[in-house]
């Protein structure tokens, strides 16, 4: 881990109001809210989103959870709202920043039905072989597979398909995936700004997918109703007002295996 280089998650941490980050972090928030002010607004858009999706599976009844990319702990965890559920309900979060997954194994410390390990998505079979992940969660049995706001750091667009292949071939019947995604539908102006929002994170330009090629990444998973849609109309909370269609927020979906 070094502190002179930037991390997703720990950047992430700092626009949702946390403090499990460092000074670079800290300063590339600023220049991506000089270039976009919206961005903060935008991580909360996404970790609300997780946490309809993940209330939506626990009610649904499923009890087992990966959450891929899942970044620094903060308020409203997969593992809180799965357990405020259904407290047999099992967690693991997979990340590849060290201080993510240090963070979360101290809150977990108590907690036998969750745990955090290292890894790489890009790398699924690493993960899924991980002792840690195969103890905790059955696959023979339906599991939710969690990638919100983590897709477009995967700019391989080959490597994005073997990903969703591994996972499909791998979840059992009545599984499902959630997932948010960046875009580059929109005006040419604002995907330049989010280009150079996501660039100053990895230092490169990032894959911001259109609907069209999120749907093919899905493949045979069927995406539960409202479908595929902008981030606010994912089920939205009925007793708040009605949401900001932003195109910059991107996607989100819930999908099944049938």
């Amino acid at each position: 881990m070094d502190p002179r280089i930037p991390s997703p998650a720990r950047v992430y941490d700092h626009l949702l109001g946390g403090f499990a980050n460092f000074d670079i972090d800290r300063r590339i928030a600023a220049r991506m809210r000089e270039i976009i002010p919206e961005v903060p607004r935008t991580a909360r858009a996404n970790r609300a989103f997780l946490q309809r999706a993940v209330g939506f599976l626990a009610d649904s009844g499923i009890d087992q959870f990966l959450d891929l990319g899942s970044g620094i702990p903060t308020a409203g965890n997969v593992h809180e709202i799965a357990q405020r559920r259904n407290p047999a309900a099992r967690v693991v979060y997979v990340d590849i920043d060290p201080v993510a997954v240090t963070m979360s194994r101290r809150m977990l410390i108590d907690n036998p039905n969750a745990t955090a390990v290292h890894g790489d998505l890009t790398d699924i079979d690493g993960v899924l072989e991980q002792s840690q992940v195969t103890e905790l969660l059955d696959f023979t049995r339906p599991i939710a597979v969690l990638l919100v706001s983590v897709l477009h750091f995967v700019g391989d667009d080959a490597v994005a398909a073997r990903l969703f292949a591994r996972l499909r071939e791998t979840m059992a019947v009545g599984s499902h995936l959630a997932l948010s995604h960046l875009t580059r539908e929109g005006p040419s102006e604002q995907l330049e700004r989010m280009l150079a929002v996501t660039a100053q994170v990895t230092g490169r330009g990032d894959r911001l997918r259109t609907r069209a090629e999120i749907l093919e990444l899905l493949g045979d998973l069927v995406p539960i109703e409202p479908g595929l849609v902008h981030l606010a109309r994912w089920r939205p909370d009925p007793d708040e007002p009605e949401p900001e269609v932003r195109p910059l927020d991107g996607y989100a979906a819930v999908a099944v295996k049938r």
